[in-house]
């Protein structure tokens, strides 16, 4: 087995939800400091309850200063495992409470995000997420605030929660807005759904790239599709196994996709509910699914190329992975 460093690989970090980022010390130390029960993290049985354990993270975060120690710690977590650009998917709903509106939460998302990236020499891009359960004209009004700051930290619209029963087809107008104003397209897709969700994704809401999106080996068709587009799935191996999505790693899709020519990124999702971070999942894809190193440094290089790191960050990283490959195992 190759001995290449993979904390030397330089990646992107595409799936990671913000608050499931939180290093599990800190969720004990904010929890004591504000006096509220810690969360569970662990124990979970399907996506549902997945769910509400994720509501819970957010207890601890109605003090401004709990968010930007949040912030900082996952990218500093993020330059230890290689990650030259990191980008977190965050709700500012869910914190508008505690900073007055909305768009002043997401300001301060992206001034603490800012401030990290300079400190940890990490690029930081924000993915705005809508939630499928709130229906179509919330994503319209999450879609416009995320718009609103296009350029200016935010790089993506998201969309994520129970993907059955809420088919990427219904937040067309939110996404539509979301692309006028120059942000990728993120949707999550064919996780709990199969290709036909990956499909309303692709044709609908015109994704740049698809999170998760393994089903879509299920529909050659598709994976055809993905493959001739370049639309980079984000594929988070772990949480595909604790979810249900896949048996074992063993077995995940991750290899027969890159074999069809589909460009995938690896990602961990959400560390302090599944376990592993970025730099854990690619050890595992070497070590459990197989892959070579040429196909971790190709996965490295779409968690770059195909996100809206800046063209800096990205030829750092291209010289970065070829200088990895050319070090030999």
């Amino acid at each position: 087995m190759s001995t290449r460093d993979l904390a030397a690989l330089p990646k992107g970090h595409l799936h990671i939800h913000l608050e499931a980022a939180m290093r599990p010390a800190t969720l004990t130390a904010l929890a004591d400091a504000m006096g509220v029960a810690i969360p569970e993290t662990t124990g979970f049985s399907g996506f549902t309850a997945f769910s509400g354990m994720y509501q819970g993270l957010l207890a601890v975060l109605r003090d401004p200063a709990n968010l930007d120690r949040l912030i900082d710690e996952a990218v500093e977590d993020a330059a230890l495992d290689g990650v030259v650009y990191a980008e977190f998917g965050i709700s500012p709903d869910f914190h508008a409470e505690t900073f007055g509106s909305t768009t002043a939460a997401l300001d301060a998302h992206i001034a603490a995000a800012e401030a990290a990236g300079r400190r940890h020499g990490v690029e930081v891009g924000l993915m705005v997420t809508v939630d499928r359960t709130l229906g179509p004209e919330q994503a319209v009004a999450v879609a416009e605030v995320a718009a609103s700051r296009a350029g200016r930290g935010v790089v993506s619209l998201g969309l994520a929660n129970e993907e059955r029963g809420y088919p990427a087809a219904d937040f067309a107008e939110a996404f539509a807005i979301a692309r006028e104003a120059g942000l990728q397209s993120t949707p999550h897709a064919g996780e709990l759904v199969g290709p036909e969700s990956v499909w309303q994704a692709v044709d609908v809401l015109h994704a740049d790239r698809v999170l998760h999106g393994v089903r879509a080996l299920e529909d050659p068709a598709l994976v055809s599709v993905l493959a001739e587009r370049e639309i980079c799935l984000d594929v988070c191996p772990t949480s595909n196994v604790l979810l249900d999505v896949v048996e074992d790693l063993s077995v995940h899709p991750l290899p027969q996709l890159l074999d069809a020519g589909v460009r995938c990124s690896i990602n961990a999702d959400d560390p302090i509910l599944f376990g592993p971070g970025v730099l854990d999942e690619y050890i595992a894809a070497r070590e459990r699914i197989g892959l070579s190193d040429e196909q971790l440094a190709a996965c490295a290089w779409s968690s770059i190329e195909t996100a809206l790191a800046s063209a800096a960050t990205k030829a750092r990283a291209a010289d970065g992975i070829a200088a990895w490959l050319g070090a030999g195992a």
